[in-house]
């Protein structure tokens, strides 16, 4: 009877870390919109326009340059639904929600999930060397 408790309770822990985890890397909208105000990169806007209130978006930050911790150069906002985004030369990235990023176009090739990422820069950025492009959810 003990072993059947400890089983169930390390199989309650284990699903409670696991749906905490799937959002880890995920950063909120308020961040993102910071980081758009202060930042000195070349922004490139696509997709809804930011100020519409739709809170289903997905808002995406990917740059070309990282340099140390801090991610820049040349970076794109999206902001809409479920789409595989083209991103040639990502380096970096950020979003409100997890997103895939592959090495190849199409979002196809080797992939991974920013909700694993193995190096975190700052203001909520990823290091994602190699990726061209963007598997974004709903």
């Amino acid at each position: 009877m003990q072993f059947k408790y400890l089983t169930l309770t390390c199989a309650i822990v284990t699903a409670i870390s696991f749906v905490n985890s799937v959002n880890a890397a995920a950063v909120t909208k308020d961040k993102i919109l910071e980081w758009i105000s202060t930042t000195e990169a070349n922004l490139t806007f696509i997709g809804e326009p930011i100020t519409k209130r739709n809170t289903e978006n997905t808002m995406v930050v990917y740059c070309s340059v990282r340099t140390q911790d801090v991610c820049g150069g040349a970076c794109t906002v999206y902001n809409g639904g479920a789409t595989c985004l083209n991103a040639p030369n990502t380096n970096c990235l950020s979003a409100t929600n997890n997103v895939g990023f592959c090495d190849r176009g199409g979002c196809g090739g080797s992939c991974n999930q920013l909700s694993t990422c193995g190096v975190r820069l700052d203001d909520g950025f990823c290091y994602t060397p190699g990726t061209s492009s963007i598997n974004v959810g709903f």
